[in-house]
């Protein structure tokens, strides 16, 4: 009878195939139902982001209002055919990071070999922090985004013999999108500059094609004449693309400190929308043994690039402190080079004993399955019931659409809130028929059902008249919140036998 070896089974030789389609089914199952996982609810960031989307016109744009031009493009389409809802709100990010992890995948396969970065990118696109930006509604997943695309764009070109023009063509249009996203400016200038200072990617570029070089250069001169040439029209919107709203310098370290808080702090107890720790204390120790285990090659691009990029994220943070969520890029690639490290290390302890080298994956195997599962069971109850962060996310939404009925007007005094539910009139958006009135005040005359987003704090001098005097109390919505719960106040006007008594 013929001896079969393992290395001739089916499982064996398909290995990594299997692996990547199981993390590929179970990555897109986490983002279909991202919105019923966590977090519970709608952030403030997310309600601006829905607003900014739904005004989003021809107007608009040509005045030179075109930040995160193509994230808000793709949401006011989403709100459109989905209607006002949380999953409405959060689609575009949850497109974005189905891409965003798949081109992660491609990124570390492109620079390790396949046990590396299979168990690298398993790590990666489960981890909290890349949970949380691929169901956030708002724009901040474009800053993972960009980079990661130009990064696996430029794997495509350098390292390979004869770079195809096309990955150049492409590289220089989606350089030049990521500009829209406020801070990518300075990304675009670091890739640039870096592509010249550093001796292999100099290389490269000297010897591309010369036509195509040059036309990719037209290409990224002219667009970004363009779109120079729209913003100048626009102070406010070269503010927001160079510096975050109302930035100071003194504030510049205090923002630091904010923005990696929610990345170190072990108690969890942080007031961000961020949930802490962001980053477990297994993912670092790898990333810590990866950025030791580069120092021998340091000057090569991938190993560098980690390091570089951490940097630019510290940087850009003192800026605006939530886009320190970019640091999950360079961990991931920090993380892989944790994970080659650790099994040359213990392959070369055994190089020709090939029980050891199965029985070497085993522990391997669960130490990453109990990463895997603490860091998803941290998440999901982490956004629903860690008070510092959950406080920061509003199901109200859900509340209003449910409780307010045919022809009542809805009261939203907050400036903010008012806006986003005045979007509930625009007879454009699906999926919601009731006709409402969303108003920022108490009518003066009561001529139907009103209800309040909220109490209605009153300080009335002596002899003064409340407002909600020609009304009555008829209901109180509550959520399942211990904190400020009382969430809607239903009222209705007052009959002749009311005001009597």
């Amino acid at each position: 009878m013929k001896k079969r070896t393992i290395s001739k089974m089916f499982l064996y030789r398909h290995r990594f195939g299997i692996g990547y389609l199981l993390l590929s089914l179970f990555f897109v199952a986490m983002l279909a139902f991202m919105p019923m996982v966590a977090p519970n609810g709608l952030s403030e960031a997310e309600m601006e982001s829905a607003v900014t989307s739904t005004n989003l016109n021809h107007g608009t744009i040509l005045s030179g209002n075109i930040i995160d031009l193509p994230y808000h493009v793709l949401q006011k389409f989403s709100i459109m055919v989905f209607g006002l809802t949380t999953y409405g709100i959060k689609l575009p990010s949850i497109i974005i990071g189905g891409f965003l992890g798949f081109l992660l995948i491609l990124l570390l396969n492109r620079w390790f070999k396949n046990n590396v970065a299979i168990m690298a990118s398993v790590l990666a696109i489960l981890s909290s922090s890349f949970l949380y930006v691929a169901g956030s509604g708002t724009p901040l997943i474009m800053i993972v985004f960009w980079p990661t695309l130009l990064f696996w764009l430029g794997s495509k070109i350098q390292g390979v013999n004869k770079p195809k023009p096309f990955y150049c063509f492409v590289f220089a249009i989606f350089l030049l999108l990521s500009i829209f996203t406020p801070y990518m400016i300075y990304l675009a200038l670091f890739i640039v500059f870096y592509a010249f200072f550093h001796p292999h990617l100099r290389f490269t570029i000297m010897h591309l094609p010369k036509i195509p070089l040059i036309l990719v250069v037209l290409i990224v001169l002219g667009g970004g004449t363009l779109v120079t040439m729209n913003v100048l029209s626009n102070e406010a919107v070269i503010r927001q693309m160079l510096f975050m709203d109302n930035f100071t310098w003194n504030n510049y370290f205090l923002n630091i400190k904010e923005a990696f808080l929610p990345f170190f702090k072990w108690s969890g107890m942080v007031e961000s929308t961020f949930l802490a720790p962001l980053i477990g204390l297994a993912s670092l120790a790898l990333a810590i043994t990866g950025l030791i285990s580069t120092y021998k090659g340091f000057f090569a691009s991938r190993n560098s690039i980690a390091t570089y990029l951490i940097i630019f994220t510290v940087l850009i943070s003192g800026f605006e402190p939530t886009y320190a969520i970019l640091l999950t890029l360079p961990l991931a690639i920090l993380i892989a080079h944790g994970f080659k490290y650790i099994l040359n290390k213990w392959y070369g302890l055994f190089p020709e004993n090939p029980y050891a080298r199965v029985f070497g994956i085993l522990p391997i195997a669960v130490f990453l399955g109990v990463m895997i599962i603490s860091d998803i069971s941290h998440f999901v109850f982490g956004y629903r019931y860690n008070p510092a962060v959950a406080n920061n996310f509003s199901n109200d939404l859900i509340l209003v659409k449910k409780n307010v009925s045919e022809n009542s007007a809805l009261v939203v005094v907050d400036e903010k809130a008012y806006e986003f539910y005045k979007i509930l009139e625009n007879k454009t958006i699906l999926g919601w028929e009731k006709k409402i009135t969303v108003l920022n005040s108490v009518p003066e005359i009561p001529k139907g059902n009103i209800v309040t987003l909220g109490r209605l704090e009153e300080n009335l001098d002596e002899g003064e008249v409340s407002v909600l005097a020609g009304y009555k109390l008829d209901r109180i919505i509550t959520n399942s919140k211990s904190q400020n719960s009382d969430r809607l106040y239903l009222y209705t006007p007052k009959t002749g036998e009311d005001l009597a008594n």
